[in-house]
């Protein structure tokens, strides 16, 4: 998981630069595009077509359409706020994610992770700060991303246990290609040579991080493996420093720690107690 939230947080870096110059529907296609053909080259080039096969059909449905939806709604926060704010914001999807694991994967989470999970939503409080101008019209579209991306996770889970990673993300990428080629009519422009480079790298690092994840949520259970995509603030924070010279406030710094600190103590009361849940 946090191999896949740092290339995650990179390729959300080069999503926002390309959003300067391209509709996030283009984003989406071409990036989704190339992500299709390097897989398809990858699984010929290793003889392992058959990857590719799909036993639930349902399942990989409804997780490529949540995974759509986050896509467009994140990209479109992303063109909208600072990186660190956007993510930030989206990090309500832990909380929504325990709540639909509990309610549709029956999973038993002990009120001590609970509370660690609820601290590190306040976290996310003391960085969003609701009364701020940062609360404003354009959260809401990283917000409704955390929501689909909760839904997308919980399904993760859900049919993972027959359903192959490579063939997951394929049918998700499939799906948000469409969706994002659907956006032609609404107009796009012409592409410059010199971002050719980013699509590819940006679609190698979505397709690195979305194949980890959907690996993290196989082996191990929803309310653990969420919160350690709190590690893509601090990414995300580092980047946004680096090349839009945007310094994090005392309270986005306080917020991370206590996102941190909250991480840290679930992986730690997962190993005391053996994977069980009291």
């Amino acid at each position: 998981m946090l191999g896949g939230a740092l290339s995650l947080t990179i390729n959300d870096a080069m999503a926002k630069y390309l959003t300067q110059s391209y509709p996030v529907g283009q984003v989406m296609a071409l990036r989704g595009l190339s992500i299709i053909m390097l897989l398809i080259a990858f699984l010929f080039f290793m003889n392992n077509l058959k990857a590719l096969k799909i036993f639930s059909w349902k399942g990989h449905l409804f997780r490529a359409g949540a995974m759509t939806g986050s896509t467009f709604l994140f990209i479109t926060g992303l063109s909208l706020l600072p990186i660190t704010d956007a993510i930030a914001i989206a990090f309500v999807a832990p909380i929504l994610t325990t709540i639909l694991g509990v309610i549709i994967l029956r999973e038993a989470v002990s009120w001590k992770r609970w509370v660690a999970i609820f601290v590190g939503f306040f976290g996310v409080i003391i960085i969003l700060q609701p009364t701020s101008d940062a609360f404003k019209i354009a959260a809401i579209a990283p917000m409704g991303a955390a929501a689909f991306g909760a839904a997308r996770d919980v399904i993760t889970r859900a049919i993972s246990g027959s359903e192959n990673s490579l063939s997951i993300l394929f049918t998700s990428m499939f799906m948000i290609t469409i969706a994002g080629f659907l956006t032609y009519p609404l107009g796009w422009s012409a592409v410059k040579p010199s971002h050719i480079w980013i699509f590819i790298t940006s679609s190698l690092l979505v397709g690195l991080a979305q194949y980890l994840m959907i690996e993290a949520f196989r082996l191990g259970e929803v309310a653990l493996i969420s919160p350690f995509k709190y590690s893509s603030l601090l990414w995300a924070t580092l980047i946004g420093l680096v090349i839009w010279d945007d310094l994090p406030s005392k309270n986005v710094v306080l917020g991370a720690l206590i996102l941190i600190l909250s991480g840290i103590y679930l992986l730690r009361s997962e190993v005391t107690n053996g994977g069980k849940n009291r």
